[in-house]
């Protein structure tokens, strides 16, 4: 028996899903995008020891640029990791995502509704299909305490190379502006980079005036002459204090509802924001699941995902808790550059998602990062609520 499946929202957690599924032979999928093309206009990146084997397969044809490793820097600190880098555009997801699933992609098509059933789309069209999930975008995220990770980033042509090998993860050696602001920088040739200017804060706001202003100046301190910013993109990404899943996933995920995805779902790293790894992990395990594909058996394994996701990104909601309130905001790049002297594994498990008891046992160890006081009353997660 062959099985309808819906996808709305053509971003990443849509496209890896429909993605997944398309190596179903029982399953039909349409994948639907508002936008003219996939992906919208974003960069994702990611570390190669994110993923397993099934899902560096399913990332590998979306990949733009690939690094040996990168580079930190911190006021007396400047290293440089070892781990493979990876980023994706929106231009080499809808290339290889497209090829991949053509005319199961439809573009240009704007969803009115979605419910368990099917979609119905902008023009009265109704679309009847067994599952139905929705990834497109996050919600308010209620029952979440959040902080934010705001960027602006611009893709820029400079007039001579930039002489950069590999990405620079976090330049924190920049005036901080009382938050914790570091540069992103990705070289994409001899003579293009993206040059992000990024803050964690208590504010979603992104003033993109004055951020546009001050990566014109960090080009210039490195001795950089903009001759063309041929892209730009911003985003306010949330940071999880604390969180109580199950309000989350009742307001995301209604019983006559579609099924929440990516984001919508609360799937990213609490203190990261990065959400590809958690995408490629659900889209696989939606897929790969036994038995019919309906709306109500794939809610009940991303209930799953997400439930324990929750449980294992308790630790990093606590960092997030310390970070932002136990500790002075002027203080935070020091915490920073702290972990960024820590074993290169740690540092990988960290950021896949992975930390062992023994890892949170070294994060925690050695000088208290924050006053002790402060860290003893955010210990619970009711300080952030």
């Amino acid at each position: 028996m062959r099985h309808r499946l819906i996808i709305a929202g053509g971003g990443l957690a849509g496209t890896l899903t429909a993605l997944a599924f398309a190596a179903r032979a029982d399953v039909d999928v349409t994948l639907l995008e508002a936008g003219p093309h996939l992906g919208g206009r974003h960069t994702w990146s990611f570390y190669a020891t994110d993923l397993d084997a099934a899902g560096t397969d399913l990332t590998d044809p979306l990949v733009a640029h690939r690094w040996s490793g990168y580079d930190v820097a911190f006021q007396g600190l400047t290293r440089t990791l070892s781990t493979p880098y990876r980023s994706i555009t929106s231009a080499s997801l809808d290339r290889a995502a497209r090829a991949r699933l053509g005319d199961r992609v439809r573009l240009g098509t704007r969803v009115q509704s979605l419910d368990a059933a099917g979609a119905t789309l902008e023009d009265g069209t109704r679309l009847g299909a067994d599952a139905v999930v929705d990834a497109r975008g996050p919600t308010a995220l209620p029952g979440l305490a959040l902080r934010y990770q705001t960027f602006l980033g611009q893709t820029v042509r400079l007039t001579a190379p930039h002489g950069l090998t590999r990405p620079t993860i976090m330049d924190a050696t920049v005036a901080q502006h009382g938050a914790y602001r570091f540069v992103y920088l990705l070289p994409f040739s001899a003579d293009t980079l993206l040059i992000e200017d990024t803050y964690y804060t208590e504010s979603p706001a992104v003033p993109r005036e004055v951020l546009r202003e001050r990566i014109a100046l960090y080009a210039a301190a490195r001795g950089w002459s903009i001759a063309e910013t041929a892209e730009e993109e911003q985003g306010s990404l949330p940071l999880v204090l604390a969180g109580d899943h199950a309000a989350l996933w009742a307001a995301a995920a209604p019983p006559d509802g579609p099924v929440p995805a990516g984001l919508r779902a609360g799937l990213f790293h609490p203190v990261t924001s990065y959400s590809l790894p958690f995408a490629v992990r659900a889209a696989l395990r939606l897929a790969h699941r036994p038995g019919p594909v309906t709306s109500a058996a794939l809610r009940a394994e991303m209930g799953a995902i997400v439930a324990e996701h929750f449980a294992a990104t308790r630790f990093e909601r606590l960092l997030n808790r310390m970070l932002f309130l136990a500790g002075r905001p002027e203080d935070r790049h020091t915490i920073l550059a702290r972990f960024h002297r820590l074993p290169q594994p740690l540092i990988e498990r960290f950021y896949a998602g992975r930390l062992t008891a023994l890892d949170r046992m070294h994060l925690l160890a050695g000088k208290p990062p924050v006053p002790i006081a402060g860290a003893l009353k955010v210990l619970s997660e009711s300080a952030a609520r």
